[in-house]
């Protein structure tokens, strides 16, 4: 039986997805996503809750290797942001910090970083803490109506 969400789980029906799930807590970072899953840290694509000055809330999608530039993110968001507290970040999403994904939030602009778009599957989680969606790039923009960016920091050079 799934311990998906509910919300998480139509969304996943929907499309015709299905999400990995492991041993509870195995995948609340990319890190520990990735070692489970058995892919890349990059193809992890971590769901990270911004709170503007202005007090919006932005849900940006960036690979699990990857760091916000916050020069980048003002310049996208026309405000300078900072990570969500986790009550907030539940209280906005419905998903506890560690299990945070795009599919079933609403109310929230989602934001897929340039960073995701290297990889040919990508491993959102599913709304908890061991688990993860074999997705495309593609099929994540449109399942999440979100918009294509670019915050990530750029790698330091060679």
């Amino acid at each position: 039986m799934s311990s998906l969400p509910p919300k998480v789980q139509a969304v996943l029906d929907r499309y015709g997805l299905q999400a990995l799930e492991f041993e509870p807590g195995s995948t609340p970072t990319s890190v520990l996503a990735a070692a489970r899953i058995g892919c890349q840290v990059g193809q992890i694509a971590k769901s990270l809750l911004f709170k503007t000055r202005t007090g919006a809330f932005h849900l940006v999608l960036l690979a699990g290797d990857a760091k916000v530039s916050s020069g980048k993110f003002r310049r996208t968001m026309g405000a300078d942001g900072s990570m969500a507290s986790p009550d907030e970040t539940f209280a906005v999403t419905g998903f506890r910090v560690g299990g945070v994904c795009p599919f079933g939030v609403e109310n929230v602009p989602i934001w897929l970083d340039a960073s995701l778009k290297v990889w040919d599957l990508l491993y959102p989680a599913a709304g908890t803490s061991a688990s993860g969606v074999p997705i495309t790039y593609a099929q994540l923009l449109e399942m999440t109506n979100a918009t294509e960016c670019d915050v990530a920091s750029s790698p330091p050079p060679a």
